[in-house]
């Protein structure tokens, strides 16, 4: 009788650590595939977030090229002196240059300048 409930105990046992390691194999089984699930979901946000940085490089490489072409210009001579004559700045040999000022009211500048402390005493002078 003795000998049958040390079988009894064995085969609990047995059964005891089968379903232990079972269900423990099972906990990792499952942790393998969720965190498989979120190392998929990282990679397709991080390959969106890859795709938008190469298109904002080549918008950038794009105006990196305009504006190398843009300070090739500016060294040419010609556009420095074009930028000159729409400035006023530069003339030929035996060319007249006109210059047009515009005309200041002083009436007008005077109004404008003085303020409303200074309009009140003018009123009691």
């Amino acid at each position: 009788m003795i000998k049958k409930k040390h079988k009894r105990k064995k085969a609990f046992r047995n059964i005891f650590i089968s379903l232990l390691l079972g269900s423990l194999l099972f906990i990792i089984v499952i942790f393998l595939i969720i965190s498989n699930w979120k190392i998929n979901q990282r990679r397709t946000e991080l390959n969106q977030r890859i795709l938008k940085v190469q298109q904002e490089i080549q918008v950038l490489e794009e105006r990196n090229r305009q504006l190398k072409a843009g300070i090739a210009q500016t060294l040419e001579s010609d556009y420095a002196e074009e930028v000159l004559r729409e400035k006023g700045l530069y003339k030929k040999k035996g060319e007249k240059m006109i210059v047009i000022l515009p005309l200041e009211e002083e009436g007008e500048k005077e109004k404008e300048e003085k303020n409303l402390w200074q309009k009140i005493q003018e009123w009691f002078r």
